[in-house]
């Protein structure tokens, strides 16, 4: 399996008990405490792993780095950092390689295990599947502002444990349940991220706005004018695929075709397990265990978005 259904992960089959599954990730820095960016980083390359249902076997670090200007000590913090969510994630790092770059990037190739049968992809929800979502949205708007000098310092706190908050914990909790399809919500948005799930499977979706949950001060940033192109060019894109009914804002609209940086899984289930899932996800303690909508008999693969 590969590029063609825009899954979260290639996958490999070994045999009839064991498919590989591979993904890589890195990126430019989203926070300004090299530590964190190596915990921000290594989470989200994990992320990927954890959305298709498999277990992680180990990962190779990718570093692009300005050994001149910045030196061994911001290096070995962004190391440090990734090596500290490998801890947590049980995963061990065996290698890797780096580049002399002028703008440090940092992530991981992360390799995984999964039985065949066992393997989840994007698409594959049906009608009536119950969409959960596990993380609260806005990390793409709010490290904009942190950027920009706008956000409190509680806030940044906030953002940061979202971002490096493992997806572990959800995956776990799905597999135990069961469900249709999964992945992980990043650079797209839940609006793109969303439409991956719909594309080609002659379903839509509904979604909630009210039950949406966002990270404390999205709102606020939004409202003082403060949003990523990223974020702007999800919704220029995605949108063309979306239904907003009256009540859904601009700046609304713009909360969930925000671009994510390791967002919570996104989960179609059906609906006569959804109170278990619900129940699951709680136990786990996942960020957010939040029911936000359910997938449609619309052949035109619609999101509708409702107040």
């Amino acid at each position: 399996m590969g590029t063609e259904t825009g899954d979260d992960a290639a996958a490999y089959r070994l045999d009839g008990e064991h498919a590989l599954v591979e993904t890589l990730d890195f990126f430019s820095t989203v926070v300004d405490d090299p530590f964190d960016f190596g915990r921000v980083a290594a989470a989200n390359a994990f992320s990927d792993v954890y959305a298709m249902g498999a277990r992680q076997l180990f990962a190779l670090n990718i570093l692009c780095y300005p050994m001149a200007t910045l030196g061994h000590e911001v290096l070995s913090r962004i190391l440090a950092g990734g090596d500290a969510i490998a801890a947590e994630a049980g995963v061990s790092i065996l290698g890797g390689h780096s580049v002399e770059d002028p703008e440090p990037k940092y992530g991981m190739a992360v390799t995984g295990i999964v039985h065949p049968d066992r393997l989840l992809r994007n698409t594959g929800a049906h009608p009536g599947d119950v969409l959960f979502l596990t993380k609260p949205l806005g990390s793409g708007i709010l490290t904009t502002a942190v950027k920009k000098g706008a956000l409190g310092t509680d806030t940044e706190t906030d953002v940061v444990r979202v971002m490096t908050t493992l997806n572990r914990a959800g995956s776990e909790a799905m597999m135990e349940i069961g469900v249709s399809a999964a992945t992980d919500v990043t650079g797209f948005g839940l609006l793109g991220h969303l439409h991956g799930m719909l594309a080609g499977t002659g379903v839509g979706a509904r979604i909630e706005y009210a039950r949406l949950p966002f990270i404390d001060g999205l709102h606020d940033v939004l409202d003082a004018g403060i949003c990523p192109g990223g974020t702007k060019r999800n919704l220029a894109f995605f949108g063309k695929w979306c239904s907003f009914e009256e009540g859904v804002s601009e700046n609304k609209r713009l909360a969930i075709a925000d671009a994510q940086t390791s967002g919570g899984l996104l989960i179609a289930c059906p609906a006569e397990r959804a109170d278990a899932m619900a129940a699951a996800l709680a136990a786990a303690g996942t960020l957010a265990a939040a029911r936000i909508g359910a997938f449609t008999a619309d052949a035109d693969e619609t999101i509708t978005v409702v107040p």
